[in-house]
């Protein structure tokens, strides 16, 4: 329920818990997670509030109607979820959406669709959802969640009331850093537990983090070790895709580390961090966050990945020269 998060989320939880009692509701909220462990959880519990007609939101519990019921048996609907479909989310779920949407609601006067990770949008998606945004019917209310707003389009950002989460720290029984870095990258539960019950993703996490040491030690004389820091782990396009989501959390620790937040993810390395601080300022950071980004964007075109790397520290040193 929304009140599980009211000490956890205090702002955030507020500001939903207004719009429902005053009747505010914007047609689409963009939640920055911030790492958030239970974001999704979070966004599921104001889409409840708002479908439930006894606003579920306080510690009474709701188990009775059959909105609820039907919510919790992932069987509304009126409530669409949408996660990446593999690495990204495709044109397809999203024509999908606006098929069911296109109907009245049969309960209620409400429909609302969450899509978790709306980062992760294609070309030809992002401008399928672009529309559904731009031309918003009465009842349709949109909650996108993204770990990463910079990776959001400006054009969807401008048309949602963004709320960004707290960052606070995992205290489940296991918040080890690969537990961490497993609830920021992937969406479902099984995934996530998949990835930390893997004896070789502790592995993975470490030669991505060693790679990005090097680099920053030797600069573009690590070139020469690509081969066995880098290709020898990271063949398909799929591992390459994931070893740049780890970047790029690395990066993030790095950049929030210099601004004087604290290390959220990789603690273990927190010297490495400080001294990859010392000699990139603020700037040459987010240019670096930046081209990973953007990177990854283009490892499901038809870019030679055999060539990324290169491609990706050659970025890296202009961007250091530029300065």
């Amino acid at each position: 329920m929304l009140d599980d998060f009211r000490f956890d989320q205090a702002i955030a939880y507020k500001v939903f818990l207004n719009s429902i009692k005053r009747q505010t509701i914007s047609h689409a909220y963009l939640i920055e997670t911030n790492g958030y462990y239970k974001s999704f959880d979070f966004a599921l519990s104001f889409a409840k509030s708002l479908l439930c007609p006894y606003n579920y939101t306080c510690c009474e519990k709701c188990n009775d109607c059959m909105q609820c019921v039907a919510i919790d048996d992932n069987n509304f609907l009126e409530l669409k979820i949408i996660k990446p479909d593999g690495e990204w989310i495709k044109k397809e779920q999203l024509e999908e959406l606006q098929s069911l949407f296109s109907k009245k609601a049969v309960i209620g006067n409400k429909k609302i669709y969450i899509i978790d990770g709306i980062e992760k949008l294609n070309i030809s998606s992002a401008n399928s959802i672009l529309k559904f945004l731009e031309e918003p019917e009465d009842g349709i209310i949109a909650i996108l969640l993204t770990d990463n707003v910079n990776a959001v389009l400006s054009t969807i950002i401008s048309r949602c009331q963004l709320v960004s989460l707290k960052k606070v720290k995992n205290n489940s029984s296991n918040n080890s850093m690969i537990s961490l870095v497993a609830h920021s990258i992937f969406n479902s539960e099984s995934t996530i537990n998949q990835f930390i019950e893997n004896n070789e993703s502790i592995a993975i996490i470490n030669n991505v983090i060693n790679f990005v040491n090097l680099y920053e030690e030797k600069k573009l004389d690590s070139l020469l070790e690509i081969e066995s820091m880098w290709n020898c782990y990271f063949k398909e396009r799929k591992e390459i895709s994931l070893a740049f989501e780890i970047m790029t959390l690395y990066y993030n620790d790095i950049l929030n580390y210099k601004i004087g937040e604290s290390v959220q993810f990789f603690t273990e390395y927190k010297k490495n961090i400080q001294n990859i601080c010392i000699h990139n300022s603020l700037l040459v950071l987010t240019k670096k966050i930046n081209i990973i980004i953007d990177l990854k964007n283009k490892i499901k075109y038809n870019i030679n990945i055999n060539l990324l790397m290169d491609k990706l520290l050659i970025s890296f040193k202009g961007c250091e020269i530029d300065e």
